[in-house]
C-alpha cells in the first residue's frame, strides 16, 4: 500500500485541492533527543469560573484580551465549538495536545510533528484522500468524492478531542527551504475516541489505536513514517495510562508491515479470507505494549528506520 501506516477511516475516506503550502518557518531545529513542549501563538477566550467540575468556552474575536492566558490556544477555540462540556481532565489534555511537540533530525532534512491545526485541515485531507486513492488503484475522477467524504471525518473526529487527535509532519531539507506537509497519522486515546465502525479485525476499544497514517509519495523512505509512529506511540504514553496499542496492516503492504515488526509490533489477528468477498484486502490487527514513561526523552531510544 501507498501509505506508511495503515488503518483506514472507516468510509473509506477526503478535501480541497491538494497543495504545499508553507507552513511556519522555523529557523532553527531542535532534535527529539531534547523534547520542546510550548504553547503556540494563541487566539483568545472566555473561561467561566470553575464553580463545577466542567468549563464552558466561548470564542472571543482575535482583537479582544484574553481572560486566560495559560490555556488560550486555538485548539481549544476549534475543539468546542460543538457546544459540548468538558471536564477539568479534559481541558488539561486539550492544552497538553496544543503544546506537544516532536522534532527529529532526518539523515536527509528535519521533521516536526504537532497536531493539525484548523487551518491545515484542507491539505492533510488532500494528502490523504490521493492516498487513498492510490491505494484502491481508483480512477483519479474520485479523489474529489474521497476529499468530501475524508473532510467530513476529520470534522467529526475533531470533535471528540482529546480522546483522539491527528497529528502532522512537516519537513524541509534545509535551513533555506520552507516546510511542506509530509505526513499525517490519526491516534485514537480511548473508548471516547474509538470509531464506531472500525475495519476488521476489531481492536479493543479501550485500548489506544493508531490508524490513517500517510507520507507524501515523493518523501517517502526518508524515516518519516517511522517517526510518525514513535510520536504517536510517545503522545499515547503521555495521554492514557493503557498500554497494549493495536493498529491495522494490510497483507500486501510489506514495507510498512516490516516496520511494524521493527518497531515491536506483533500480529494478533488476521481477516478471514472471505474478507475478499466484499472488496476489500485482507488485513492484520497488531499489537504493542509500550513502556511506562517516568521522563520525557526516554522514549528517544528508538532509531530512525528507512521506511516510509
Amino acid at each position: 500500500m501507498a501509505i506508511a501506516s495503515t488503518s483506514y477511516l472507516p468510509i473509506y475516506l477526503g478535501t480541497q485541492p491538494h497543495s504545499h503550502h508553507n507552513l511556519y518557518h522555523i529557523p532553527h531545529f531542535r532534535t527529539h533527543q531534547n523534547p520542546i513542549f510550548t504553547p503556540k501563538r494563541t487566539h483568545p477566550f472566555v473561561v467561566f469560573p470553575k464553580h463545577t467540575a466542567f468549563n464552558i468556552i466561548f470564542p472571543l474575536s482575535t482583537s479582544q484580551s484574553s481572560f486566560s492566558s495559560t490555556s488560550s490556544t486555538p485548539t481549544l477555540q476549534n475543539a468546542l465549538q460543538t457546544g459540548r462540556f468538558l471536564t477539568n481532565e479534559e481541558l488539561e489534555k486539550l492544552q497538553f495536545l496544543e503544546s506537544y511537540r516532536y522534532f527529529q533530525e532526518l539523515k536527509s532534512g528535519f521533521l516536526y510533528i504537532r497536531m493539525m491545526d484548523q487551518e491545515e485541515m484542507d491539505m492533510t485531507v488532500s494528502l490523504l484522500s490521493e492516498t487513498f486513492a492510490e491505494s484502491m488503484l481508483l480512477p483519479k475522477g474520485y479523489v474529489r468524492f474521497l476529499e468530501y467524504l475524508v473532510k467530513q471525518y476529520l470534522i467529526e473526529r475533531r470533535t471528540l478531542m482529546p480522546h483522539t487527535a491527528t497529528l502532522v509532519g512537516f519537513y524541509k531539507e534545509d535551513e533555506e527551504e520552507d516546510l511542506q506537509l509530509a505526513g499525517t497519522v490519526e491516534v485514537c486515546f480511548n473508548k471516547k475516541g474509538a470509531n464506531a465502525s472500525p475495519p476488521t479485525p476489531t481492536p479493543p476499544k479501550n485500548s489506544p489505536y493508531i490508524s490513517n497514517m500517510t507520507v507524501k509519495e515523493s518523501l517517502r523512505r526518508r524515516g518519516i513514517g517511522w517517526h510518525l509512529l514513535k510520536a504517536s506511540e510517545e503522545l499515547i504514553a503521555h495521554m492514557t495510562s493503557s498500554r497494549d496499542v493495536y493498529l491495522h496492516c494490510r497483507m500486501i503492504d510489506e514495507a510498512p508491515l516490516n516496520m511494524y515488526i521493527k518497531a515491536g509490533y506483533s500480529i494478533v489477528r488476521t481477516d478471514n479470507i472471505l474478507v475478499l468477498l466484499t472488496l476489500q484486502r485482507r488485513k492484520h490487527l497488531m499489537c504493542k505494549q509500550i513502556p511506562v514513561l517516568t521522563s520525557p526523552s526516554e522514549m528517544d531510544t528508538y532509531s530512525q528506520e528507512p521506511y516510509s
